[in-house]
């Protein structure tokens, strides 16, 4: 049976699909395959990650496509066209209705820069998150890699990585610890996790 197909949803620079390119590259992605990139941003630089690793990236946008329902249908055809079997949303910054994540459950997950339940839902995403969590005060933080459904990260968690937070800390400096530390390492483990299962599962 071929590889578990994967396309990757993102709206920025990428550094997630780059963890995802680079593990691939050592052989840490035995059951799956990324076979495409999908911005909603034309000036997103994790197209140019794609180019140059070789995988077929392309963009869809609300705005050119007018509505919510006519941009989530331009994305699934175009998963559809590439034979996507599940997808990976690397930081990819547009909410996905009930209508487009009930045609693949339990086939797209999410890399959310904290320990879910904590600073998670709608309005939590980039530094909004780490600037709640040092307002919080919390000592420990992390990341979290989820299901999708059509509540802002309220699908089942996979995996979750801690990563302390240290005195001084500015929402910047505990976002790249964060990805350095938890994010980078945790997509790719749980990307081959999901990629292992339905490929034993035929799907």
């Amino acid at each position: 049976m071929n590889k578990i197909r994967i396309g990757v949803l993102v709206s920025g620079g990428g550094t997630n699909l780059q963890a995802l390119i680079d593990a691939q590259n050592r052989g840490e992605l035995p059951h799956g395959e990324i076979a495409l990139v999908l911005s909603n941003r034309e000036d997103a630089y994790a197209l140019t990650r794609a180019k140059k690793a070789g995988i077929p990236a392309t963009v869809v946008t609300k705005k050119a496509q007018g509505s919510q329902q006519a941009f989530e249908e331009a994305i699934a055809h175009r998963l559809c066209l590439y034979g996507i079997d599940m997808v990976v949303l690397a930081g990819f910054m547009a909410i996905l209705s009930k209508n487009f994540t009930d045609k693949f459950p339990n086939r797209i997950i999410n890399i959310h820069p904290s320990l879910i339940p904590s600073f998670c839902g709608a309005g939590y995403y980039g530094l909004k998150v780490h600037q709640a969590a040092l307002e919080k005060g919390v000592k420990v933080t992390g990341a979290t890699v989820h299901y999708v459904n059509e509540i802002p990260d309220g699908g089942e968690i996979l995996m979750q990585q801690a990563v302390n937070v240290l005195p001084g800390d500015t929402p910047e400096q505990l976002q790249k610890r964060v990805m350095e530390q938890a994010e980078w390492s945790l997509l790719p483990k749980a990307a081959e996790l999901v990629a292992e299962k339905l490929y034993k599962e035929g799907i």
